[in-house]
């Protein structure tokens, strides 16, 4: 039998051995791991009690959340009660099996499984995160983003159909592509009327004790996004009578935005049936500016800037070039069939 043992240079070496039996061969096997890695019969239930606020303090507060909930309703009750030491691929995907929700849920949730492996593989418990070996879920595509984007004309509809403060709220996200956190966070000392820009450089989320945290936009990136002369009025509203640390977006009583509370406030799925959108939501609105941008002709580097796009490969997405090659390829076609026509019998 082979398996792998540590060398004396701290590197992973193959060894051999041999056995009378497969049961000989099997224990010599249990009692070398026992050996390499002692600490491996703990559960996972127990390990994470350990080493949660490992996780829980290394990514964003939203992340957290998500992972607290894929432990507690997917990991925790289908492997919560597995020795670490006994956890293999094949488990691992049979469990996603059975977990409910959609993929990004699941995904979710064996990220948390796969950071609790990973800090059992750095602490020596076991020898290898047997997560990364199992099957991620696939997530689906709907609809592609441009499908997703409203018109210059829908987001009129849809600003003319909600009232104050939502109005100005919702309007912000389409005429900046500011992210939803990061206009709830935004500030009246963020906001420059003269210079006709916005300097977005935090955003809030909410913690696991349901406190509101702010941090740094999503990738850590700030920018700076320009204030349309549709957005003015809407702005110039908002901060009035505030001061620079104050936020310019607030509920009608002044207390914080979130997605949900806005959603309630404008009555999300009547605007929904009034635009035809069954399946509008608040951060295509996010969407909708990067369209409008490519569609007044603005070029893909400066719309990578004002996303703060990680790739120029997700900003080319919004782009019209599928639909640019399609009607140039519907021109070359009429163009054949005219001449066809021409020289064939009229119909």
């Amino acid at each position: 039998m082979r398996f792998w043992a540590m060398g004396p240079d701290g590197h992973q070496v193959e060894r051999s051995f041999s056995a009378d039996t497969l049961a000989n061969a099997k224990r010599i096997r249990a009692q070398h791991q026992a050996r390499e890695h002692p600490g491996g019969n703990i559960t996972l239930a127990a390990w994470h009690e350990q080493y949660w606020k490992v996780i829980e303090t290394s990514v964003r507060p939203a992340t957290a959340r998500a992972y607290e909930r894929g432990w507690r309703l997917r990991v925790k009750p289908a492997m919560g009660h597995k020795k670490l030491e006994a956890i293999s691929a094949g488990d691992i995907e049979a469990a996603m099996q059975a977990w409910s929700g959609g993929p990004s849920t699941h995904v979710d949730a064996l990220a948390v499984l796969s950071r609790l492996l990973d800090g059992a593989v750095r602490a020596r418990r076991i020898p290898l995160n047997v997560a990364r070996l199992a099957r991620r879920p696939r997530v689906a595509q709907t609809l592609n983003l441009r499908s997703r984007a409203l018109t210059a004309g829908e987001v009129k509809a849809l600003l003319e159909a909600v009232d104050e403060p939502w109005r100005g709220y919702l309007a912000a996200l389409a005429y900046t592509g500011m992210r939803a956190n990061e206009a709830t966070a935004l500030q009246v000392g963020d906001v420059d009327l003269e210079g006709r820009s916005i300097h977005v450089h935090r955003s809030l989320t909410i913690s696991l004790e349901g406190r509101p945290v702010e941090v740094s936009p999503k990738s850590h990136k700030e920018r700076v996004v320009p204030i349309t002369a549709a957005l003015v009025p809407h702005l110039v509203a908002a901060m009035q009578g505030k001061r620079r640390s104050d936020p310019v977006f607030t509920g009608p009583k002044g207390g914080i935005l979130s997605t949900s509370n806005v959603r309630r406030g404008v009555r999300w799925n009547e605007l929904r049936r009034t635009l035809d959108r069954p399946e509008l939501r608040l951060h295509d609105l996010r969407h909708t500016f990067a369209t409008l941008l490519f569609d007044a002709g603005a070029n893909a580097h400066d719309v990578q800037a004002l996303l703060a796009h990680s790739s120029m490969e997700l900003t080319q997405r919004y782009a019209r070039s599928r639909a640019d090659v399609a009607r140039r390829g519907a021109q070359a076609l009429d163009n054949l069939l005219g001449e066809h026509r021409l020289s064939g019998p009229e119909l």
